[in-house]
């Protein structure tokens, strides 16, 4: 079953087309990567789905439900939740303080943000040992982590997560990518935006987008041939 269905997406910007008519689905349970050169529209997919961008034409329905306009934050409290492209932490606030706003469009009690921190800190062992420190003196890894514990703090059903590997060592990406097969296997369905093919074996699908279109859809063993990579991703795949 189909968590999060889209249909016929047109999103540009200043009238200015990025995405043409994209369809995929993103079935319950499963981690989905979408994959593609810079450029290809993935960032502008992923932030339509949380609301960030209005789209010109076509549909969203995500569990049930088809979206129309609302703000991202009706769309957190909803239980879609955005780790954006340059993890965009307040930098001058604690790791604690980071995630607490994480979860503030779905705070129900103390018990229950308690429970989640713990959570995260589970996920992100490093996150509990530099729970008092500045975010903005971090290294870019545990930037990372932070952006990833904080869009998990809202408990949503689907986590968005945009270029997660972006800038980090191969060894911190796979950490970060082990972390999110971990969030799907406790029953959360991700949607991961990468130019990294690095993601594959984390993944159960592939997407694989190219000027604003979708040129492939299927298992992420299938790309993992070199010629099937190169194709789609350029020769640095």
């Amino acid at each position: 079953m189909a968590l999060l269905e889209v249909r016929d997406l047109v999103v540009g910007y200043d009238q200015y087309p990025v995405l043409h008519g994209v369809s995929f689905d993103v079935e319950q349970g499963e981690c989905c990567v979408l994959l593609g050169l810079n450029g290809a529209g993935k960032t502008t997919t992923v932030t339509t789905v949380a609301g960030m961008l209005q789209p010109q034409s076509g549909s969203i329905t995500f569990d049930g439900k088809e979206l129309r306009k609302g703000s991202p934050s009706q769309r957190v409290a909803g239980g879609i939740s955005l780790s954006p492209e340059g993890r965009r932490l307040f930098p001058r606030l604690t790791v604690s303080q980071n995630l607490k706003l994480g979860a503030w469009s779905r705070r129900r009690d103390s018990k229950t943000l308690k429970r989640q921190m713990d959570l995260v800190r589970d996920y992100f062992p490093r996150l509990a040992e530099r729970e008092n420190q500045i975010a903005g003196t971090l290294s870019g890894g545990e930037q990372q982590m932070l952006a990833v514990g904080r869009a998990m703090m809202s408990r949503p059903k689907l986590l968005l997560i945009d270029e997660a590997s972006l800038g980090l060592s191969p060894t911190v990406a796979r950490t970060v990518w082990e972390v999110t097969s971990r969030i799907k296997a406790d029953g959360t369905t991700v949607l991961m935006v990468e130019q990294n093919a690095g993601a594959l074996p984390f993944a159960d699908r592939a997407l694989i987008m190219e000027k604003g279109t979708l040129v492939y859809t299927g298992v992420g063993d299938e790309l993992r041939t070199v010629n099937l990579r190169e194709a789609y991703l350029g020769s640095g795949a």
